[in-house]
């Protein structure tokens, strides 16, 4: 019997993002197990980019290589985000690969569109979900009814389902591999320090986070400010954070508003050279490196370029307490990762933080007040510099042995909760009990786009919109698309139907150029090449008008020859009835080359003349025609 197949969604297993880091630890568990054929669909990764080869399984991008290809979808909002999450070629994916299990695992505007894809509920899909926020994502809820494997990161959005109705709703955590974070011997802790020039005795508090508006970096530091103003700590204090200076909070101007000293500010920098890594205050990026001594090769850490795991655990290691606010999250990862180092742990109390401070969990909850944040109407904490302050003074004097005793506790806790065998041995049974599939791939060929659709008349803009998306496109979209969202607005701002209208019939053309095979022959009569002169001019609809002034001139030279005009099929109606063209043939972008259209060597061509119109003379062999070109000008000696 064959292997069950998987097509897992998510972001790739060498980034270094919570779902990276998620997928490398969950697809690990599940290839070890040697019963399934696993393909990585990796977001925000185009077709066999080069380190997705690094993966025992099979992974590919989502996105495609064109460069060109990818900026003009991307125009489209709700179409560049498709991309980017794969949805929007994830139907080639699962024709090609033909999985038995479909896992969509990402923020729930990367998985929502997957819901409506015709292979959805005809194989065994789930998707596995951050949601972090109350009320929850409209469209989350949405979808809930026809989604029969739906995943949370916590319980607390697992509750909120509940609540509202939908109690299919599970919590699956994140998973994260416990044996490669723990405490580490007291000796070992020390030496660390020595390394990095760090006073034993100090008093050291961690934030591992991605520099992001999420992370309540000014809550800390003012809570810091207000702990040493307040409690006056009889030793030498720092604030460790791990994170990356080139994105986010400016994280010194913070300092000097709350008149903290810059050098009590540590941050982990790694050597792009060497990848050793090396704690000391920011200085700024591309310093020399201490360990290999490499000019302007270290840098603070980013999603791209970050710590290995037992890197990551000597970080924690170098930590007394470890103090995480935040206005909201899905699950959270270093909040676990530091209970696994048995640090204790302060915590915002909302969101994925409710379920980190719940009894056993051994957290000492952060008060919090609400805000709506603008845009989303979502709740959201901002966390109490007082209570930081306050919460910050109740580890510094809490005992050792209790420090001991909360930091086991908290380790047994997360085990029990986030390891990778926890979450591993769901998703084993998950596939295991889900039937090998009979869904007719075939039927997923793609289809082209309906250029020349010809739009009714329809008063209302939204209607209008989810009309051409559907009808020009083949796109389903609602009121709540980033798409629909983005041209509504463009409406407000005065942009005619008609410009709307020519960037989707543009979008259509160039999707059907890069999925069906352009063959000129299929659009050439039988005259034969040496009969045959082509001018090109691919658009606007005012350039293709203004061209039809020198048809007059290119056939009154070649009388004998017939003579095609290439353009856009958009433009076509500009051409009807001329009476100097024999035929109008669609733009293909291969028409940009001379040499392709009149030959060159052993490949013959398919005109004797042609002329590039939008290029004129900007390259010299668009101006050559072999030697043939009929001109007006004697050369005079």
């Amino acid at each position: 019997m064959r292997k069950k197949k998987i097509l897992f969604q998510s972001d790739a297993a060498v980034a270094k993002t919570g779902f990276g880091r998620n997928s490398k630890e969950i697809l690990s568990y599940l290839y070890n197990t040697g019963k399934y054929e696993i393909f990585h669909y990796c977001c925000g990764c185009t077709e066999e980019e080069k380190p997705l080869d690094r993966t025992p399984w099979k992974s590919i991008g989502t996105m495609p290589k064109d460069q060109q290809v990818m900026a003009s979808l991307a125009q489209d909002p709700q179409q560049g985000r498709e991309v980017n999450y794969g949805g929007y070629f994830v139907n080639d994916a699962i024709k090609k690969h033909k999985p038995d299990v479909f896992i969509g695992v990402q923020d729930i505007w990367g998985v929502e569109s997957m819901v409506k894809k015709p292979w959805f509920d005809k194989i065994t899909s789930a998707i596995w979900t951050t949601l972090d926020s109350l009320p929850l994502y409209p469209n989350a809820v949405k979808i809930a009814k026809d989604v029969k494997n739906y995943w949370v990161w916590s319980n607390f959005a697992e509750k909120e389902f509940a609540r509202i109705g939908h109690d299919h709703i599970k919590t699956v955590h994140g998973v994260i591999n416990h044996d490669s974070f723990y405490r580490l011997q007291d000796e070992e802790r020390k030496e660390l320090r020595n390394k990095f020039k760090i006073e034993e005795d100090a008093f050291i508090i961690g934030f591992v986070f991605r520099n992001q508006l999420r992370k309540s970096v000014p809550n800390l530091i003012e809570g810091y400010a207000e702990w040493k103003k307040t409690y006056k700590p009889d030793r030498k204090t720092y604030l460790l954070f791990h994170t990356s200076w080139k994105e986010g909070w400016n994280i010194h101007r913070l300092c000097d508003e709350y008149k903290v000293p810059q050098d009590e500010i540590l941050t982990t920098h790694i050597c792009k050279n060497c990848k050793s890594f090396y704690i000391k205050p920011y200085k700024g990026e591309d310093k020399t490196c201490e360990i290999c001594s490499k000019e302007k090769s270290q840098v603070t850490c980013s999603v791209t370029l970050g710590v290995e795991e037992e890197q990551l655990n000597q970080i924690y290691n170098l930590m007394d307490v470890y103090c995480h606010p935040f206005t909201s999250g899905g699950q959270e990862i270093p909040i676990q990762e530091a209970k696994f180092t048995e640090l204790v742990t302060l915590v915002t109390d909302y969101s994925c933080g409710e379920e980190s401070c719940e009894e056993g969990s051994e957290s000492i909850p952060l008060a919090w007040s609400e805000y709506r944040e603008h845009g989303t109407q979502f709740r959201k904490a901002s966390t109490c510099p007082v209570d930081i302050s306050a919460r910050l003074e109740q580890v510094y004097q809490m005992p050792q042995e209790e420090v001991r005793r909360k930091g086991k506790a908290a380790r047994e806790w997360a085990i029990s909760k986030f390891s990778t065998e926890v979450t591993g041995k769901f998703l084993e049974k998950f596939i295991d009990d889900a039937p090998f599939t009979d869904f007719d791939f075939d039927s997923l060929t793609w289809k082209p786009r309906n250029v020349n659709y010809q739009i009714p008349e329809i008063s209302d803009n939204s209607e209008w919109l989810i009309h051409i998306y559907k009808n020009i496109l083949n796109m389903d979209v609602d009121e709540n698309n980033e798409g629909h969202k983005y041209w509504m607005n463009q409406f407000s701002n005065k942009v005619p139907r008609k410009n709307i209208e020519e960037f989707f019939r543009k979008t259509a053309q160039q999707e059907n150029e890069q999925n069906i095979p352009f063959k000129i022959e299929d659009f050439l009569d039988d005259e034969g090449k040496e009969n045959r002169v082509l001018v090109v001019m691919p658009g606007s609809i005012g350039d293709v008008f203004l061209s039809t002034s020198v048809l007059e001139s290119v056939k009154s030279r070649y009388p004998n020859h017939n003579l095609y005009f290439a353009t856009s099929p958009a433009y076509y109606e500009v051409l009807e009835g001329n009476e100097f063209v024999h035929k109008v043939i669609p733009y293909d972008k291969k028409m940009d080359s001379l040499l392709w259209l009149e030959g060159q060597a052993k490949h013959k061509g398919y005109f004797d003349i042609a002329y590039l119109l939008h290029l004129g003379t900007q390259r010299l062999y668009n101006y050559q025609h072999n030697g043939k070109d009929k001109i007006d000008l004697n050369l005079c000696i």
